[in-house]
């Protein structure tokens, strides 16, 4: 990280058969040593089985299971006078959906299945209907959250 200059955000593109951001920011999560074909394949083939098992659009199921796995306060530990404590901190809107986004694709990864596409897809489908690992994963951030409000005096 560099201490003079900033980083700047750099633009994220569509993907490029649906037209839509989100997904290209799920195949960054989902890609390995560079394999972006790869990754791309499993989300169409995630989507389409999303398709077929819901009957509804898949980018609006996608949507709303990023929507709701979005964390709105997360912890972050902060050293004062020598001991640590762990701060709440509002999450801004970007970092909520990588957050959300990580944790799905992360989640995918550890289900027990046979295909990458259908993990994700399930994963996904139990995002929008507030249920899975990735919904407690939030629940567990609000929860630790919650607990530690008394030192939110020490946000930064």
């Amino acid at each position: 990280m560099s201490r003079r200059k900033t980083a700047s955000k750099r633009k994220i593109y569509s993907d490029p058969v649906y037209k839509n951001k989100l997904i290209n920011m799920l195949t960054v999560r989902i890609l390995k040593s560079g394999k972006k074909v790869l990754a791309q394949r499993t989300i169409y083939k995630s989507l389409n089985i999303i398709k077929d098992k819901t009957q509804k659009d898949p980018i609006e199921i996608l949507e709303k299971a990023i929507r709701n796995t979005t964390p709105l306060v997360e912890v972050k530990a902060r050293r004062v006078g020598g001991s640590t404590y762990q701060v709440p901190i509002e999450v801004r809107a970007y970092r909520g959906t990588n957050l959300a986004l990580k944790w799905i694709t992360k989640f995918a990864i550890q289900r027990t299945g046979k295909s990458m596409a259908l993990k994700l897809s399930n994963e996904i489908i139990d995002a929008s209907n507030e249920n899975g690992n990735s919904i407690r994963k939030r629940e567990e951030t609000h929860k630790m959250a919650e607990a530690n409000k008394a030192f939110a005096h020490y946000r930064y």
